[in-house]
């Protein structure tokens, strides 16, 4: 029953994550006036479909996906249904063609800010405050003289604002090399180089610095308010870096999650409560906000990215050229998906 009441709450969870995402897109492209084929939650063979005025409303098999299909994406196919040339994308202002990618990510950020805002205000929120609350007298942090109370300023070079940042910037450190941390103690600069402890549990390396850093825990409507923006701060800063040390090669490929790793999490996140598990889910949206930005062909970036170019070439770029690229980037990133999911399945045993 466990099971299945995780992969219950594994399909909730993506299928919210989805049907906000396109429902940004379905309900700007009405606004716009673009004609929209079907918006379907799912991948794969339809369960069930319902015909609207114009648009079909579908749910497929396959509960990870989904996309809301518009006129101006497949040219052959407008012209064979009649599509008039207004009612396709391309027909609209490069504005108007922006809002309709974007806000499939911007409504991913929006329900992500008011699920954050929910949490703080029915579960209370954290100060965020990067203050070393307890240091481990058997590990590293304290033989080299860091202390309770010591507010972290740097590690190696970056900026911290949040313990978010604390976590993020010691996860991508090399274990093998000295990490530099810059404190302050009372309005006094100091700084520390220490090599974290190797340390073998349940069977797993980890290494250990041995800072704690347990938050102040705040209600009301004014603090829910300023802990959602300042976490909100917090996670896009965090994707950012992420993206960037993908690049770098501080995370490797085989570091990231896909379904398997998220049906992972998931169960994990549901035995440690309701907040936990909301809180997974502003995580998912921003990531899925944030990914689906980039400027990538097959991705909302990627749409954006050929309207930019339009803007600056002064023409719009062919359809038929667009779309061959788009369905290109949409091949890789199946083959991407395909490896993160071996590789997630590979960790489970």
């Amino acid at each position: 029953m466990t099971i299945i009441f995780n992969l219950i709450l594994f399909i909730l969870i993506l299928g919210f994550i989805i049907f906000v995402h396109e429902f940004g897109h379905f309900i700007f492209a009405k606004l716009m006036g673009v004609y929209v084929y079907e918006f379907s939650l799912g991948m794969g063979p339809k369960l069930f479909s319902k015909k609207g005025k114009e648009t079909e409303y579908s749910l497929r098999a396959i509960p990870i996906g989904g996309f809301c299909q518009l006129a101006g994406e497949d040219v052959e196919d407008d012209n064979l249904k009649k599509i008039p040339k207004d009612r396709r994308l391309q027909s609209k202002s490069p504005f108007q063609r922006f809002l309709i990618m974007f806000f499939g990510a911007g409504n991913n950020f929006i329900s992500a800010i008011l699920i954050l805002f929910f949490i703080a205000l029915v579960f209370g929120g954290t100060t965020l405050s990067p203050v070393i609350t307890s240091v481990d007298k058997e590990l590293p942090a304290y033989s080299i003289g860091i202390r309770d109370g010591d507010v972290i300023m740097r590690i190696n070079g970056n900026k911290v604002s949040t313990t978010d940042d604390v976590s993020l910037f010691l996860t991508v450190a090399n274990p093998k090399e000295e990490t530099r941390i810059e404190i302050n103690r009372d309005g006094k600069k100091l700084s520390f180089k220490l090599m974290p402890e190797k340390v073998e549990e349940n069977g797993n390396v980890v290494y250990k610095y041995g800072i704690g850093m347990e938050q102040e825990r705040v209600y009301g409507f004014i603090n829910s308010l300023k802990y959602t923006f300042k976490k909100t701060g917090a996670i896009f800063k965090q994707m950012v870096y992420t993206v960037g040390y993908l690049f770098t090669g501080n995370i490797k490929l085989n570091q990231l999650s896909g379904p398997v790793g998220i049906y992972s999490i998931v169960e994990g996140q549901s035995k440690a409560g309701i907040d936990n598990l909301l809180y997974l889910v502003v995580i998912l949206s921003i990531n899925v906000g944030f990914l689906n930005l980039l400027p990538i062909p097959a991705f909302d970036g990627g749409h954006i990215l050929f309207i930019i170019i339009e803007k600056l070439k002064g023409s719009p770029v062919s359809p038929e050229l667009e779309n061959k690229i788009h369905a290109i980037g949409l091949m890789l990133l199946m083959f991407l998906m395909l490896i993160i999911t071996v590789n997630d399945i590979l960790r489970l045993f």
